[in-house]
């Protein structure tokens, strides 16, 4: 069963490479032909390995992660393959690196002139991170009809947050209605930035990087060079693409009060309100314009804190409060159940309130009382389940942070480039500002980082498992289910 799911990811991956090859025809650049040889060489051995479907179609969540990860390693190693065949990346590594970034949606880049790029390479750069934004396999579901629990088990081993639920009763219509608010998010920003004068193709990869929250753009200045109104576009559908979206399915049932009055959201909503009122006022240190420092202020927090990564500014140039407030927002994240990357509000929401009720414990001993959120108890099962995130979390990133630093680089360098990419947001500071990139660390390192933004968007476990000895013996029948 998971050859077979890997057989459709890969079929899917290669009809996709159809939009790249066709806007290379467009533009008659002779590399688009790289993206029809390897969308028939994937297309081939995704058919031969969807042929090997198993009888027992039984889909546990261990094979839902499993599937996941190597799923997400595959179609990452594919997608490179038009970048370096062509010699648009000539090093493979660095091939992968832009590949799981943009899969990913983190949006770190090995690439020092990305206007030197074909229209087709930037689009499917662009595209990447519109694929990942979703995911693979939530699309799979979308499109594919699978028995029993397997849908809802694929789901909860990609989909980022906590938990995820079904909208509706069968697990292949949530994928359905999520793709659809998804298509029709980025369907309607690209008509604005198109109406606020934006070229077409520009408007494309921008709201691709919008909505996948990835951050890749077809500019060395990302959205500097850009109108102040197309800029506050890309400021609000940034924000709109972190809110958890089951609020959109809520506003489409009309449901306002239970939309408006999940936790989750007003706590993002309010942290990015704080956030931005703290940078406007420590930007006039450096700048005596409002609107100015307003706008900036908006579209950093905005891109930081749903892990976009898109810049208007060299933030590493800013005061030092706004730069760690910056760097704050980066573990924090937008909400589950979006395109956003990052810990996740929810999970620092429900650790707040486990941790004030612990303190309720500790001055009235005999009292009971339970962390709440949305209205819900916060079970022992989904405190531990974020705790052990947490604990997870931590190693991997000390650990990355001390393999990273073999190359030498400065401390605030090596720990943000760290963040940046286990919390998928691309740019970091010093060495790998918003204005430099990735290429400077040895391949040791990068794949590292690459692991680093795998298993930040995958929720860490569908890709530890991995590498875990007793997944193996278990899936091979050697350990009992």
């Amino acid at each position: 069963m998971i050859v077979y799911i890997l057989g459709h990811v890969m079929t899917i991956v290669a009809a996709l490479m159809v939009l790249p090859f066709i806007v290379g025809l467009i533009y008659r650049e002779p590399e688009c032909i790289w993206f029809l040889a390897v969308l028939l060489g994937a297309g081939l051995i995704g058919l031969a390995l969807r042929s090997l479907k198993s009888e027992d179609t039984v889909f546990y969540l261990k094979e839902g992660c499993v599937a996941t990860g190597l799923s997400w390693i595959i179609m990452s190693l594919i997608g490179a393959l038009p970048f370096f065949l062509s010699g648009a990346i000539p090093n493979f590594v660095n091939a992968l690196f832009e590949t799981v970034s943009g899969f990913t949606t983190t949006g770190a880049s090995v690439i020092d002139d990305v206007e030197a790029l074909s229209h087709c390479m930037l689009f499917w750069r662009s595209f990447t991170h519109w694929i990942g934004g979703m995911g693979i396999l939530v699309f799979l579901l979308a499109i594919i009809s699978m028995t029993g629990g397997s849908q809802m088990n694929l789901m909860r081993a990609e989909s980022p947050g906590p938990s995820v639920g079904k909208l509706v009763p069968k697990a292949r219509h949530t994928a359905m209605i999520l793709y659809m608010i998804y298509t029709a998010l980025t369907v309607t920003m690209i008509l604005i930035l198109v109406l606020g004068g934006m070229p077409f193709f520009d408007s494309v990869c921008t709201a691709f990087g919008t909505a996948g929250t990835g951050g890749f753009g077809v500019k060395a200045s990302s959205m500097a060079d850009y109108a102040p109104f197309l800029q506050w576009v890309v400021t609000i559908f940034m924000i709109l693409f972190g809110v958890n979206f089951n609020a959109y399915y809520l506003l489409l049932l009309k449901k306002f009060k239970q939309a408006f009055g999940m936790d989750e959201v007003r706590w993002y909503l309010g942290i990015i309100l704080v956030a931005i009122a703290i940078i406007v006022l420590d930007l006039r240190k450096i700048s005596a314009s409002f609107g100015t420092n307003l706008r900036d202020a908006a579209f950093q927090v905005g891109s930081i804190i749903t892990t976009t990564g898109f810049s208007t500014v060299n933030f590493d140039l800013w005061p030092s409060l706004s730069k760690t407030l910056l760097v704050v927002l980066m573990f924090i994240g937008a909400c589950a159940g979006s395109t956003g990357g990052g810990i996740k509000v929810s999970r620092i929401v429900a650790v707040l309130k486990a941790g004030l009720n612990e303190l309720h414990m500790y001055v009235h001993p005999k009292s009971v009382r339970k962390a709440r959120l949305d209205g819900k108890a916060l079970d022992e099962s989904s405190m531990r389940s974020i705790l052990v995130y947490f604990a997870f979390f931590i190693i991997i990133f000390a650990v990355s942070v001390i393999v990273v630093s073999l190359d030498g680089q400065d401390l605030i360098t090596n720990f943000t480039a760290v963040a940046a990419t286990i919390n998928n947001i691309g740019p970091g500071l010093s060495l790998v500002g918003p204005i430099k990139n990735y290429d400077l660390f040895s391949d040791l390192s990068k794949f590292v980082l690459m692991f680093d933004m795998l298993a930040g968007r995958l929720e860490l476990f569908p890709l530890v498992l991995l590498f875990y000895p007793e997944t193996w013996k278990s899936l091979s029948g050697k350990v009992r289910k």
